[in-house]
This record gives structure tokens, sequence and C-alpha cells, in this order.
């Protein structure tokens, strides 16, 4: 039977997270999760300040989708030279081009350079993100394993309740370049913390790259550029959104399912479903997240303030199930914790579209988010420690990645697609937000009927 290898001695966890030999690599990796979280986040507000200060509108989407294609990209190759050679280069040189990539754009001069510093900053935070996964499998007990996923799911939530805020007041006083440039400061720190224990980790039980491994860069770099199209596709109106969109689901359709375990189209039991299961969950929360504000805004008048805050309930819900199942004894079945977490998205996200109506409060819809913020809280860390448990030992930072590609792929799909469907009318209205909110929570439905097969088979637990 396989699972989660420890290639150094596992640590006590008597004193948990923080006992001394683990003290700094938990405080280090979840500073950086937070610093990869809110360079993600605090973007979005800051770009639009860019776009205008650099004349580039023109290249606005692909600012967006170049970091995304070269994340799909770093992944695949991090994973691959983690099962290889261990996670310790994959962190340092993903410190390195995420560094170089906020150092270009930060002191970009015109677009064309600030979307180059971006696409190389995509390349550092997907090698980063793959190699922290690894690290977790190898230099934490796995009686921690759901503690530490909880504090890296609460390392995504305070930057998402602080970042957009602290990024505007960054472009207002500071200017825009800021944005970027004050990251490293506490970046190359936070992995000079993990470094001393990388060192307690012994050499990869495999030598040399594993089969196949060319191939699968071919097809991460044929799944970048769909992932590239399918955002700027999303950003289009009219005929150029239909023919971009089909073009990059075509290429996802053909290059993904090469990278994600064997049997996962058809939801195999154990890793197959793992992944799909996190894939569904993003892709419900994030096609429900994008249309809670617009509706609350057109349909029930809410400021853009307030609409907003309605998203802070079911970040800080996220938050509060993350800490719960890091807390709880041990589920029976490896079902639980993923049927629950899926449950209460689905219901939670029907709930929200209630709030469609005139007739039902709006405090209804805040109720409903909250519950589908709970069960992200339940869900992602559980599918995270699942994936290690999962993994034989050359295969952890393979499995990592596409744990990760899988979340990525199905929210952009989800989002270019929602996006699409907004924009086809003239303005969108109650039967676009019903139709977009009833999807979401049907994908979560589709996870819970699909959870128990995260349980592996008789035959094994390896993935193909």
């Amino acid at each position: 039977m396989t699972g989660t290898a420890t290639h150094a001695a596992p640590v006590a966890d008597e004193a948990g997270l923080l006992a001394p030999r683990l003290r700094a690599m938990t405080v280090g990796s979840v500073a950086l999760i937070s610093l990869l979280a809110f360079e993600a986040l605090a973007v979005g507000t800051a770009m639009p300040t860019v776009a205008r200060s650099l004349d580039g509108l023109a290249l606005y989407g692909i600012a967006f989708g170049g970091p995304f294609a070269a994340g799909v990209l770093a992944m695949v190759a991090s994973g691959i030279w983690c099962d290889s050679r261990g996670p310790r280069a994959p962190m340092w040189h993903g410190l390195g081009w995420f560094v170089l990539g906020l150092v270009l754009a930060g002191g970009a001069t015109t677009m064309g350079v600030l979307v180059a510093g971006r696409i190389v900053q995509g390349l550092g935070s997907g090698l980063l993100s793959v190699a922290l996964y690894v690290i977790v499998g190898q230099a934490y007990p796995e009686a921690l394993h759901r503690r530490i996923f909880a504090a890296f799911a609460a390392a995504w939530v305070v930057p998402s309740l602080v970042g957009p805020a602290l990024a505007g007041l960054i472009v207002e006083h500071l200017g825009w370049r800021w944005v970027f440039l004050a990251v490293p400061v506490v970046a190359v720190p936070a992995v000079l913390l993990i470094h001393p224990g990388l060192r307690a980790i012994g050499a990869p039980p495999v030598t040399g790259l594993p089969s196949g491994a060319a191939a699968r860069i071919g097809w991460a770099c044929g799944a970048g550029v769909s992932a590239a199209l399918l955002h700027i596709g999303g950003q289009q109106r009219g005929a150029a959104t239909v023919a971009l969109v089909a073009l990059a689901l075509i290429g996802l359709l053909v290059c993904a399912p090469r990278l994600l375990p064997a049997g996962f189209l058809r939801a195999g039991r154990g890793l197959p479903t793992v992944i799909g299961l996190r894939g569904l969950a993003s892709a419900a929360f994030v096609g429900a997240e994008v249309v809670i504000p617009l509706m609350l805004s057109r349909e029930r008048g809410l400021s853009p303030t307030a609409a907003g805050l309605v998203l802070t309930t079911g970040a800080l819900a996220w938050s509060a199930g993350s800490w719960l199942q890091g807390r709880m004894p041990p589920p029976r079945s490896r079902a639980t914790l993923p049927r629950a977490g899926l449950t209460c998205i689905a219901a939670g996200t029907a709930v929200v579209t209630l709030a469609v109506a005139p007739a039902v409060p709006v405090w209804v819809g805040v109720l409903g988010w909250a519950g589908a913020g709970l069960g992200m809280g339940l869900l992602y860390p559980s599918l995270s420690v699942l994936t290690l448990e999962l993994s034989a030992p050359g295969e952890q930072g393979r499995n990592s990645s596409s744990l990760q590609l899988g979340d990525s792929l199905f929210a952009a799909t989800v989002l270019a697609l929602t996006g699409a469907v907004l924009a086809a009318g003239a303005a969108p209205g109650p039967a676009s937000y019903a139709g977009t909110l009833a999807v979401a929570s049907g994908l979560a439905l589709l996870g819970v009927v699909l959870a128990g097969r995260v349980v592996p088979g008789a035959s094994g637990i390896r993935a193909g």
C-alpha cells in the first residue's frame, strides 16, 4: 500500500505546527502562500491604473492570460522536478523567477515589458505552489497535514479580505509600481525561513527524469496556451468570444487529460476522483462568486461595498471551515469531509439563487454564501491531504501539480463561460443570474454524487 512519503524522520507533533523543528518552516510557508495570494488579488485592483499609465489597454487581456499560461507550464515542470530531484531546487528557482518578474513589472516603462514580467512571475508562482505541497508531504508528519493545509487556506483567505483594499491604497498613495516591488521584500525572507527545513529532506526515491516527462511538458505547453486563449476570450465580446473560447476548450479537452491521473474523465476511484472533486468545487465556488456582486448590485440595489461584504462572509466561513476540519478527529471514511463540503457548496449556492427574487430577504443569500464558504473550508484542505495520502513516494510532485492544475483549469473554464453568458445579451438579468448560479450548484451536486469514489478500490490506490 502506498502513502505519504517522508524522506526524513517524521517530526514529533506534540507541539503541532510550531514545534521547534517546524516553526520556521511553518511561518515561512504560510507567509509565502499569503504573498502569492496577495499578488494574485492585488494585480486585479492595480491593473486598470497600470494600463492607463503605460497606454497598454490592447495588452490588458494577455497581462492576465500570459501569467496563467506560464503557471500551468510551471506547475507541471515543478511536479517533475520535485519527483526527480526533491523540492529544494524548484523552491529556490521559483523564488528567483517570482522576484525577477515582480521587479520587471514594477520597473516597466511599456506595457510589453510589464506583460513579460507578469509571465515570468507566473512561472515562479507555479514552481513555488507545487514545491510547497511536496514539502508538506516530505517534512511534516501525516498527523499535521490537515492542520498545515488549513493554515494554507487561511493564508489565502486573509489576502482576499484585505488585499484589494490594501492594493488600492498603495496605488493611490505610493503608486502602482509598489504593488509589485513591495512583495519581494517579504518573499525572500519567507523562503530563507523554509530553507533550513529543506536540508533535512533526504534524496528523493526516484533518480533522473520520470518516464514521459518530455511529453508532459509538451502537453502542458498546449494546455497553457489554451488557458491563455480561454482567459482572453472571456474578456471579448460577440463573435470573438465564441471563437476564442471554442478554440480554447478544444485545446483543453485534448491536452488537460494527459496531465491528470489516468481515469480522470471517468472518475476513477482514488486519486482521479480527488482531482476531479477539487476542480468541481473550485468551478462551482468561483462561478458563483463572480456572479453574486453583480446580481446583488443590479437586482437588489446593494452598493459595491455592501455586495463585496457579502463575499467577505464566504471568505470568513471558508477560514472557519478550514480551522474546523484541522481540529476535528479524523473521520472514519475518506469521503466524509469532501462529501460534507460539496453538500454545503451545492446547498449554499442554491440558497443564494433564491436572492434573485425581490421577495426573498438579502440576508438569506448571505447565509447561503456563508454555507458555501464553510463547505470550501471543509473540502479544500481535506482533498490536499488525500492527494498526499494516495501518492507513491516518487509521485508527490506530479500529483500535487495535477491537483492544482485541475483546480485552475476548471475555474478558468467556468469563469470564461460565465462571462460569455452574462455578456450575451444587452444586459444580464434575473434569468442569466439564476441560470449561472444553478449551474454552479449543479457542479457541486455532481461532486456530492462522486465523493464516495475518493476511497480507492481493492486493487490499490496508485494512480495510473
